[in-house]
Parts: structure tokens; sequence; C-alpha cells
């Protein structure tokens, strides 16, 4: 479990070395991802593939951008390389259920990351982020940020990821607390700044008044901090994030963002990979379940000095 004082060598990982040759390797480890772009889901690959890599697998990476056709593909190609195992981001919680049968009928284990299927038993493990610890973690900073009357709004996350809804309860739970805290508007904006922007704009023109933006991930949060500086808002408005991204700490520093919520991704993306070589070589992952949380951290003004790399918080 991620514990606060825990030090995350992430560029130790990430700096390990590709294999000279694949003669003595333990077989192709086949990882795929949502989009790379995003910082989050390049250094959920990146740790996947390095720390494969350290144990003696080959490793490639690819990417589903959200599509379940394109992840059936990347999971037909693993079949065909004869993956020995295959460390999968889901593109949605009920669609990429086929794609995770079609993994296991020929043979090969299935480890989740990040996003969860709706269906037990069939991946070896699902290793997540604690999202309703996190957003109550960041819904009370939120509050802090805020304070305790005002009308406010939310930006949601893509709806096929059950994330999205797990984060919008664990806010609900602590926002409900404080009666005069009204949400006055909720867009989906599928954790994309580029509609977080848009979607800001529009709940900008129609309720005007509000104090706060409480976001599902970084880049919705981040697009609506532009919208807010281009209506010339963001100082009466206070937006929080979820995730950890380089890009939502540098908002922190420059004050635009209050918080974001750190995933350890590097994490659970390194421990996917050791539970797949464990189950590989002992037909067991060591896990004593397959659902795994990890608790997430707060980022905020007062320890944002001690970010030291994508998805690293250190004492």
């Amino acid at each position: 479990m991620f514990k606060k004082g825990m030090r995350i060598l992430f560029a130790a990982v990430a700096a390990v070395p590709l294999l000279a040759s694949t003669a003595w390797a333990e077989g192709l480890m086949t990882i795929i991802v949502n989009d790379p772009s995003n910082p989050y889901w390049y250094t959920e690959g990146e740790v996947a593939k390095a720390t494969a890599e350290k144990m003696g697998y080959t490793a490639t990476v690819g990417a589903h951008k959200g599509d379940t056709n394109t992840e059936s593909n990347l999971i037909d190609t693993a079949i065909t390389n004869k993956s020995v195992a295959i460390i999968l981001d889901p593109a949605n919680a009920d669609g990429s259920v086929g794609a995770v049968k079609k993994a296991v009928a020929a043979g090969i284990p299935v480890f989740l990351v990040n996003a969860e299927i709706n269906q037990e038993g069939l991946a070896k493990a699902q290793l997540v982020s604690n999202n309703a610890q996190g957003a109550a973690l960041g819904a009370t900073q939120w509050v802090e940020s805020v304070g305790q009357e005002g009308n406010y709004v939310e930006l949601f996350g893509a709806p096929s990821d059950n994330n999205a809804a797990t984060r919008s309860n664990g806010y609900e739970t602590v926002l409900t607390q404080y009666p005069d805290l009204v949400k006055a508007a909720r867009e989906v904006a599928d954790w994309d700044r580029t509609k977080g922007h848009a979607k800001m704009q529009s709940m900008l023109q129609a309720n005007p008044d509000i104090i706060g933006v409480i976001s599902g991930n970084d880049e919705m949060a981040l697009g609506a901090i532009a919208a807010l500086k281009e209506a010339g808002k963001l100082a009466g408005i206070k937006v929080g994030g979820f995730d950890g991204s380089p890009d939502a700490v540098a908002a922190i520093k420059a004050g635009d963002l209050q918080y974001t919520v750190l995933q350890p991704v590097a994490i659970f993306s390194e421990e996917a990979v050791k539970q797949a070589d464990s189950f590989i070589k002992t037909g067991a992952t060591g896990a004593k379940s397959e659902k795994q949380l990890f608790d997430c951290l707060l980022i905020t003004k007062d320890n944002v000095d001690k970010y030291t790399a994508p998805f690293v918080l250190s004492e």
C-alpha cells in the first residue's frame, strides 16, 4: 500500500536499459494503456515496461485511446505474439470484458491497472487507485479552499470508466455535508483538457456566480482554468484536480490550481508486473485478493515542493 513516507524511484525504474538480446528473455509481456500523450498513462506504460525488462522479459507498449475495437485488436496481436502476460488499462468497464475473456481463453493471464472491469474472476489481478479515498481527500481540501457556501460546478470524466463515478460519488459524500454548497451544474468532459475548456465556458455562461470547480481529473481541471483565465474569472473561482500530473503541479505552484490528488500509478504499474512474474513462475500472484486498492495522496501549495518527478511525492 502506498504510504506518505515512501519514495518512488520512478527515475531509476524508467532508466532501466533495454535488453541487448532477447535470447535469454523470459518471454513477451504486452502492456496496453489508454493514451500515452497524457503523462499519467505514459508513466503507467513506461514503468511497467521498464520493470518487465529489468526482470528479464521483452515488453511492448500499445495504446487503445479508449476505443474497445483498438483494444481488441491489440489483444489479438498479443495472442498472436504468444505473450506470457498482458498488463491492461481497460478501455471500458463493460466493453473490455470480451477482450479480457479472449486473452484468458488463449491461456494468457491478464493483469488490470488503473481501471476495473465489471466482472471478477477473469483477470488475475485488478490494481487501482483508491478512488473513493482520494476523492474524499480532494473534496475535503476543496471545501477548505472555497468555503462552506456558494454555487459550484463539477467536471465529470468518461462515463465508461468506473473511476469517474467513484470519484464523483466520493465528492458527493463530502460536499453534501455542507448544505449551503450547491452544485449548479455537472458536465461530462471525458478526462480531456479541450473538452474541459469547452464545458467550463458553457457552465460559466449559465452560472456566472460560481465560486468553485471540482474536477474528476487534472486534464479537465486545466482546461477549466484556461477558460476561467480567458473570462477573467480565475481569481474568484477555485479549481481542484485529480491525478498529480506535472502540469497540475506547475499550476499549483503558479497559484492557479488549489490541489491535486496524487494517484500512485508508478507503484501499481510496477506491482502488476511483479505479480505477473510471480504468476508465470508459481501459478499465484502473491496478493490476497484480485482487486487491490492503493491509497492516494494530496498535493497542495504546502507540500508541492516535495513533488520530484512524474507521479512521485517524497519526504
